[in-house]
């Protein structure tokens, strides 16, 4: 059998897209667009129920009630979850680690309060650098990319899970904004090609950015990296 030789990762948005796109169509690549299809499927019930007011008050409001409930309830208690293990299983894949569907709900068991606790955290600090005139929105969203990564790969709880995303994406601003606005594109050409580009082009956003969290990672905890087949020697 041929020698297999590892290399560290190197924080680039060519070098993870790139990376990504051949890692993605591995032995992995069936249980990926599972993960995918069935991630978006979930996210349905999330959209609860469009109100509108016309400054009369309608009672027949009412009865939507219940379902803006469970909408909001869903997509805070049950929906960060699936997401959060949806990124951990893209970097085990993007690791070439065992895979299993259950990785998607293993946050049930093991770290639903951290979860739930740091997507409202994330969202909070977010949402509060909206409100301060959108810019500062945008650097907060992209400095705490890791957080779902960090709380299922690291165990972090939610405050050291922030800490260390703004830690870790120090110098790496730029290069998540630039990823997020290619990704963008990136969904919208695959959409063109109709549901199967767009399950394709989800996939291979979701394995570039678990490929730049691994860059980083690597670069930022020199001492322990975990190395990734198949990525130029440095």
């Amino acid at each position: 059998m041929e020698n297999e030789k590892y290399f560290n990762l190197v924080p680039s948005i060519g070098g993870s897209f790139s990376f990504a796109w051949r890692k993605m169509f591995g032995s992995s690549f069936l249980l990926l667009l599972a993960t995918v299809i069935i991630v978006g499927l979930l996210k349905g019930p999330s959209a609860g129920a469009n109100m509108k007011f016309n400054g009369d008050f309608d009672f027949s409001l009412l009865f939507l009630l219940p379902i803006i409930l469970f909408g909001l309830a869903y997509s805070f208690m049950f929906l960060p979850i699936i997401k959060f293990g949806e990124k951990y299983l893209f970097l085990k894949a993007m690791r070439d680690e065992e895979l299993d569907l259950k990785i998607l709900f293993e946050g049930f068991k093991t770290k639903y309060l951290n979860i739930v606790l740091a997507n409202l955290i994330v969202a909070a600090l977010v949402m509060l650098g909206v409100m301060l005139l959108i810019i500062p929105g945008i650097i907060v969203a992209c400095r705490l990319v890791f957080v779902p990564l960090l709380v299922m790969d690291k165990n972090l709880d939610p405050m050291k899970a922030v800490e260390k995303s703004w830690e870790m994406t120090k110098g790496h601003g730029w290069e998540i904004f630039f990823m997020a606005i290619i990704s963008f594109f990136v969904f919208i050409a695959g959409a063109l090609v109709f549901i199967v580009g767009a399950v394709i082009s989800i996939i291979w956003i979701h394995a570039a950015f678990a490929t730049f969290y691994q860059s980083v990672l690597n670069e930022k905890d020199e001492e322990n990296p975990i190395p990734i087949l198949g990525v130029n020697e440095e």
